[in-house]
């Protein structure tokens, strides 16, 4: 088989790596590879990665996808790169080699040094240049911790001998043969470190989280031209010209290109993106103001609520509990709860994220009664992913004015392929949610980039009129039900946290 102008896509998550090959203009996936790679618990609260595990993983899986496909690297016109946002990754200049394991988003160990740096009074300048809360989920404490720990590092950072990136930007180095050392402006807005509305990396805040300016990549448009892969590796050099964060890729990919559209992916965790437009919007109830995407080096910003756990829920109830074998079970099996018993389950395994943002809570079960049991369990690990959501919407509301009321949510993500859980979001918000044709939208998001630079893909215009639903899920809750479920995932919560308020 040969093809001219294939798109590659790579999509980098928390735990497996996956490597799409799409058709344009419609981007039609023809090939998919994907593995999973290990997680490393080193102490409670800590997750790591082997950065080597992500290079591996990336490589064999972007072969995998050529080779299902039939094609070489010479029918590639492009490759776009999503990834998991806030991980840090800092290697040596001149080997390439990591200095220490990646350090997860999930991570939490650095949770008292934000907690001092919010008592010392910065969170509000944090804020305003970010977009963002002082927190261990971003990236600037991580780098703090290993350039403090790992023996030398911080010398060699200041002297310019050691590279930072975020995922995307450690495999962009390995993929061009350590030539580029970039990311893109939705990667650097997740740092604590980028001024969001400058569109540059900040004095100040290099200064407050004791970053050496040495280490930084430079920051580009998400479509860009990122260089070429080193011929050896793929069988031909490929040009990269896409990357983004995955939950801004698949903002893309879904299409909410107008604002007032929201996306929700479901995955490790829960990630809901309202797009608002060329001006950022100063969230009053703990959300984030990040970059959506940039192009043409014009930004456009959202509004975004994180949701630590989601599909890790499900995740539990299999490999922590073995009350299931496949993700797929836990709807069947939370249809067989009776509806006379609700338990709530509040999944801060890791901490609660928005709008709460509680480092220390920690995950809880609430109405427990003798007979409780495993369709118990299943139900309401997928019902916290709908309440969740809704704490993210309602503050959505609260925010942005221009909101008013969510017309319809666009849903992708590992989850969103439960029926099931589908169903109780949309009644539980009271809103139609949409599941697209393509459900791998975070590649798709980052095949799109990479297709726009190159001109084989149409302007977002054009590509949001050619996106496609699979299936949509109308509300059918009584509101009476509805509100008394919900008041009782709030008291739940409300007993969650570490500090209640």
């Amino acid at each position: 088989m040969t093809m001219q102008g294939a798109i590659l896509a790579l999509d980098q998550g928390t735990t497996s790596t996956r490597a799409i090959l799409f058709r344009p203009p419609g981007l039609r996936p023809l090939a998919v590879a994907q593995e999973e790679f290990p997680q490393h618990y080193p102490a409670p609260g800590w997750v790591e990665h082997d950065a080597e595990d992500l290079w591996r993983t990336a490589l064999s899986t972007l072969r995998g996808a050529l080779a299902k496909a039939g094609l070489a690297a010479s029918d590639v016109a492009a490759l776009g790169i999503a990834n998991q946002r806030e991980t840090v990754v800092i290697w040596d200049r001149a080997t390439g080699r990591p200095i220490h394991n990646a350090i997860v988003w999930q991570d939490r160990r650095t949770a008292r040094r934000c907690a001092d740096l919010r008592h010392e009074g910065h969170g509000e300048a944090v804020s305003a240049s970010t977009g963002l809360l002082i927190d261990p989920y971003f990236s600037a404490t991580k780098i703090a911790w290993l350039l403090d720990e790992v023996e030398g590092a911080r010398a060699a950072a200041e002297a310019g001998h050691l590279a930072f990136g975020t995922v995307d930007s450690f495999l962009l180095w390995r993929l061009t043969g350590g030539r580029v050392h970039a990311t893109d402006a939705t990667n650097a807005a997740r740092t604590l470190l980028y001024d969001i509305r400058a569109g540059r990396w900040d004095p100040a805040m290099l200064a407050l989280f004791r970053v050496p300016a040495a280490l930084l990549p430079e920051v580009r448009d998400c479509a860009a031209e990122f260089g070429h892969t080193e011929p050896s590796l793929l069988g031909g050099a490929i040009p990269i010209r896409g990357i983004a964060g995955d939950q801004q890729a698949a903002t893309i990919g879904q299409a909410c290109f107008a604002p007032g559209m929201v996306k929700a992916t479901y995955g490790t965790g829960c990630f809901t993106l309202l797009n608002t437009g060329a001006q950022p919007v100063r969230s009053r109830n703990r959300l984030l103001t990040t970059i959506a995407y940039q192009l043409g080096g014009r930004r456009t910003y959202a509004l975004e609520g994180a949701i630590f756990v989601a599909g890790a829920a499900v995740q539990w109830l299999r490999d922590g509990l073995g009350l299931i074998r496949a993700a797929e079970e836990s709807g069947t099996l939370a249809a067989r709860a009776d509806p006379a018993r609700r338990l709530y389950m509040v999944p801060a395994f890791v901490g609660l994220g928005a709008p709460h943002w509680d480092a220390e809570a920690r995950g809880a079960i609430f109405g427990l009664t003798r007979d409780s049991g495993p369709a118990d369990f299943a139900r309401a690990a997928l019902e916290s992913v709908g309440y969740q959501t809704r704490d993210l919407l309602e503050a959505m509301h609260a925010d942005w004015a221009m909101a008013g009321e969510i017309p319809v949510l666009r849903v992708d993500g590992g989850l969103a392929a439960s029926d099931w859980a589908m169903r109780f979001l949309a009644d539980l918000l009271d809103a139609p949610v949409d599941r697209p044709a393509v459900r791998e939208t975070t590649a798709l998001g980052a095949a799109y980039l990479a297709g726009l630079q190159s001109g084989l893909c149409p302007e977002p215009e054009g590509f949001a009129a050619g996106w496609q639903l699979e299936r949509r899920f109308e509300p059918g809750m009584p509101p009476k039900a509805r509100e008394a479920a919900y008041a009782g995932w709030r008291d739940a919560v409300r007993r969650t946290l570490s500090s209640p308020r």
